[in-house]
């Protein structure tokens, strides 16, 4: 995976951002350095201003890539799903018995994230603690179905499409398939959450993972 991922490029809506922080240094030092920030102060308390600060650049010349922290924090959440779509096809490709690629594709989306060497910008496992405590900000907000109608949503959405499909193969009878998929993907980050913060609230543990507690959850409804 690690030689594949070394040819992979991400793509992001280009409404997403002004100007592809991919393309220069100062775009890829804000995108490293927001992730950490972040992940160290909050999302709540993080300002252009102390990101510049850190990197040692004019808040100005942040604004010339993403328009406000809201847009940078939809940028990381595409990068995310982006990274995990492209995990998702790779895991799930060339397995025939649509059980077994359920099983893969389930553990893919909700298992514990280790940071990936190809991106060296990034570190996935410090990106996916962001994710766990900060994703849903990207959808509960009043610019959301505008939003959804210009495509930030689309990766997130294609995810939860290609487990859909997997499990109508699994079972082509069960209703609720989308609903499921949906409550699986941002289940696992709150279980992930619970897990870390609340422990008394959740099964998830060091013998048990949200990979485990959905892969039966699963299972046991569609053999219903």
């Amino acid at each position: 995976m690690q030689t594949l991922f070394a040819n992979f490029k991400i793509q992001i809506n280009p409404k997403i951002f002004v100007k592809d922080p991919e393309t220069s240094v100062l775009g890829k030092k804000i995108i490293e350095h927001s992730i950490l920030l972040i992940n160290d102060i909050g999302f709540e308390n993080f300002t252009f201003k102390k990101l510049g600060d850190r990197i040692g650049s004019n808040e100005s010349s942040l604004y010339r890539y993403f328009e406000n922290k809201h847009k940078l924090l939809i940028y990381l959440s595409s990068w995310y799903w982006s990274w995990m779509e492209y995990k998702l096809v790779f895991t799930t490709s060339n397995i025939e018995n649509a059980e077994e690629k359920l099983k893969k594709a389930i553990a893919t989306i909700t298992e514990k994230i280790e940071d990936d060497s190809n991106t060296e910008h990034i570190n996935e496992a410090i990106l996916n603690k962001i994710i766990i405590a900060e994703f849903t900000k990207t959808l509960h907000t009043k610019e959301i179905d505008q939003e959804n109608k210009e495509g930030f949503f689309s990766i997130y959405t294609r995810i939860i499409n290609r487990i859909v499909t997997i499990i109508h193969e699994v079972n082509p009878q069960y209703p609720f398939a989308k609903s499921l998929v949906s409550m699986i993907v941002e289940g696992s980050l709150h279980q992930h959450f619970l897990q870390e913060h609340l422990p008394l609230i959740t099964d998830c543990d060091e013998n048990v993972s949200p990979t485990d507690f959905y892969q039966n959850l699963v299972f046991t409804l569609l053999k219903k």
